[in-house]
C-alpha cells in the first residue's frame, strides 16, 4: 500500500481542487490519501464524491498553531467536523487570514513591493488565503523566484520583514480538541528549520505525554539524517512515524507519494480514531 497523509487543495493553498487532487492522487497510484486543507474541512465531500475506484480517503486538517513564540501545525486525522468546540477554534482561525494577510500586504507595500490585495485574492480564489498566496504573488511580481524564497525573514517567514500574527491554537489544547473530537493528531513536519524556528525537541516530549499520536518524520523538509532522528525520537517516546508528501499542486515541487506512512502506522491511526472513518472510492466523479 502507499499512503500519503499530507496534501492540500484549492478549500487552502493547494492548486489542486479536491476532486483534482484525488484523481491525481490515483493516477499517482496512490492507495490511500488524506486531504488536510489549512484549518478547514471545506475540500472534503467534493474529494469524496470524486473518490477513483481502488483510493481511499483520509478526511483531515492542519491546524495553525503556536508553542511559546514558535508557529507549528498539527495534522488532525479522522475528527468529527462538526464536534462545535473544535469547529468554533477553526473558524477563529480561517477568520484572522483575510485581516491578518491584509496586514502583511501593507508591509510589503511599504517595502517598495507593489502588490495588491486584489491580485493575492484572485491567487487564494475560493480557498482560504495564506501566506503561499502572497509567496505566489510576490513571484508573479518578479520579487523572489519561488513560492519557497519567500519564506525567508527578508520577507514572510515568522518574524520576517512582512510577517504578521494570526489567531493560532495552543497545541495542548489542540490535541486535547481533537481527542474530544474522535480524531488523531500528528506534529506536521516538525524538523523544518528552513522555515524558520522549531519547537525544540524537549517540547515535543510534552506534547506526547499530553497525547501527541505521532510525528511527521519523513517529509521533504527533512534532510535524511533528520529523518532518521525523528523516527528514533518516536520510537523513544512511543508515539508513530509518518511519512507524507505535503502536495500543493503546482505551489510546490513535492509530487504525490514522494514520502509516504507505513501501513501498520496507517492501520493504526485509523484503529484510534473514533471521529470519522477512512471513505473508500467508488468511482465517483461528480466534480468536474
Amino acid at each position: 500500500m502507499r499512503i500519503d497523509l499530507h496534501t492540500h487543495s484549492t478549500a487552502s493553498d493547494g492548486t489542486d481542487t479536491p476532486a483534482e487532487l484525488v484523481r491525481n492522487a490515483g493516477a499517482a497510484g496512490l492507495d490511500v490519501v488524506a486531504l488536510t486543507d489549512h484549518d478547514s474541512t471545506r475540500g472534503h465531500a467534493e474529494a469524496i464524491a470524486a473518490l477513483p475506484e481502488g483510493l481511499t480517503l483520509v478526511t483531515g486538517a492542519e491546524l495553525s498553531c503556536r508553542l511559546d513564540g514558535v508557529g507549528m501545525h498539527l495534522l488532525a486525522y479522522l475528527f468529527d467536523p462538526e464536534e462545535p468546540e473544535l469547529l468554533a477554534e477553526r473558524e477563529l482561525v480561517r477568520d484572522d487570514r483575510v485581516p491578518r494577510a491584509q496586514g502583511m500586504i501593507t508591509k510589503l507595500q511599504e517595502l517598495g513591493v507593489p502588490v495588491t490585495w486584489e491580485q493575492v485574492a484572485r491567487i487564494a480564489g475560493d480557498g482560504s488565503v495564506g501566506r503561499p498566496h502572497i509567496a505566489s504573488a510576490l513571484v508573479e511580481l518578479g520579487v523572489v523566484e519561488s513560492v519557497s524564497d519567500a519564506f525567508t525573514p527578508e520577507w514572510l517567514a515568522d518574524g520576517g520583514r512582512a510577517y504578521v500574527e494570526k489567531h493560532e491554537l495552543d497545541p495542548f489544547d489542540a490535541i486535547r480538541l481533537v481527542k474530544a473530537a474522535g480524531g488523531v493528531t500528528v506534529f506536521a513536519h516538525p524538523a523544518a528549520s528552513k522555515r524558520g524556528r522549531i519547537v525544540p525537541e524537549s517540547a515535543i516530549g510534552e506534547l506526547a505525554a499530553a497525547g501527541l499520536d505521532g510525528l511527521e518524520a519523513d517529509h521533504m523538509d527533512h534532510e535524511p539524517a533528520t529523518r532518521a532522528r525523528l523516527r528514533g525520537l518516536a520510537a523513544d517516546l512511543g508515539i508513530l512515524a509518518t511519512g507524507s508528501s505535503d502536495y500543493h499542486g503546482s505551489r510546490k515541487t513535492c509530487v504525490l507519494g514522494e514520502f509516504t506512512t507505513d501501513p501498520e502506522v496507517y492501520g493504526e491511526i485509523t484503529r484510534r480514531a473514533t471521529g470519522a472513518f477512512p471513505v473508500p472510492g467508488t468511482g465517483g466523479s461528480h466534480f468536474a
